[in-house]
């Protein structure tokens, strides 16, 4: 009796897994034309995310490349206690942190904001013209935004030094002065970011039923309570999921805005992780180093990832998973 209920026990869960691929294969072939549209960006990832992957064992290996990854000698943590040991290690992380807490604080609002006071306008023709405006510093290229701040910022002509002296005060170098470096990288994202950032939470409101906004309006609520209590509820879900994805990059920064803006006497407050690791891994050849140092910013993205998501869990109903 127990071999029966045992083998029917293995028949009924065989034929559940070979009804659910049925199911699966029919759900694949009924939307096989969107399957076919997003094969494009799946041969990307694999191609270009998932197969470099197998490069991470550098991190432990001295790696030699006359040798390649399974012919250089294994290390296994030397280069992750090589990085603690580090004279910049500190410096490093302090940095980039600073730098990525700065744009939470300062550079992530903005966009919430300006998509809110943009809801706001009735007139159409005046909003998609704000909103072409906005978008517009997303498409100029890094390297010509960093050329226009260096124009602008210039002490012999520039437009704002022009402004200080014309107010009385000296010319300031602002790009030789490490002070300056931070408030400068989150002015400059402020003015590129904004509109482009906009965008999912303007689309996130255009979702918003109307009908609320109209009975708030016969119940007397002004234009700034309907703003609280109705638009930022309803955009809350997204400030929340991109929030977390801000959070879960704390440690990384792209180098190449940093690598154009500093100069030798901002590394004090200019040299981030990504930076460290372009010297080291393209500049010095170290290969096995730069890797370990990626790694280990990586491990780190992810812990606060994870954590911060296990908070939004617990405090609200919405989370990355």
């Amino acid at each position: 009796m127990h071999r029966a209920e045992q083998f029917t026990v293995k028949n009924k869960t065989d034929g559940s897994l070979k009804s659910r691929f049925k199911n699966l294969m029919i759900q694949i072939y009924k939307t096989r034309y969107l399957q076919l549209l997003a094969l494009p960006g799946l041969v990307y990832f694999i191609i270009f995310q998932y197969i470099p992957m197998y490069g991470i064992l550098m991190a432990f290996q001295n790696y030699k490349i006359r040798n390649g990854i399974w012919g250089s000698e294994w290390v296994w943590f030397d280069q992750f206690i090589k990085f603690f040991k580090h004279p910049y290690f500190f410096r490093l992380i302090r940095n980039t942190v600073l730098i990525n807490v700065y744009q939470i604080i300062f550079v992530f609002p903005i966009p919430i904001i300006f998509a809110l006071l943009l809801n706001e306008i009735k007139n159409k023709f005046y909003k998609r013209f704000v909103q072409t405006v906005s978008y517009l510093p997303h498409f100029i290229s890094l390297p010509a935004i960093i050329g226009m701040m260096v124009m602008m910022l210039s002490p012999n002509g520039g437009m704002v030094n022009n402004i200080i002296q014309a107010l009385g005060g000296e010319p300031i170098y602002f790009l030789t002065e490490p002070g300056w470096f931070r408030p400068l990288y989150i002015i400059s994202d402020i003015w590129t970011s904004t509109g482009w950032s906009a965008i999912i939470y303007i689309a996130a409101l255009s979702n918003v039923n109307q009908e609320l906004y109209e009975s708030a309006t016969i119940d007397g609520a002004k234009r700034w309570q309907k703003m609280i209590h109705i638009s930022v509820p309803a955009i809350s879900p997204t400030i929340i999921i991109m929030l977390l994805l801000n959070i879960g990059k704390l440690l990384s920064l792209g180098a190449e805005k940093v690598l154009l803006l500093q100069t030798p006497l901002t590394y004090e407050t200019s040299e981030v992780i990504s930076t460290f690791v372009y010297q080291r891994g393209l500049v010095y050849s170290e290969y096995s180093f730069s890797t370990a140092v990626s790694v280990f910013n990586s491990v780190i993205n992810i812990m606060l990832l994870y954590i911060a998501n296990t908070i939004a869990r617990k405090l609200t109903e919405t989370s990355l998973w």
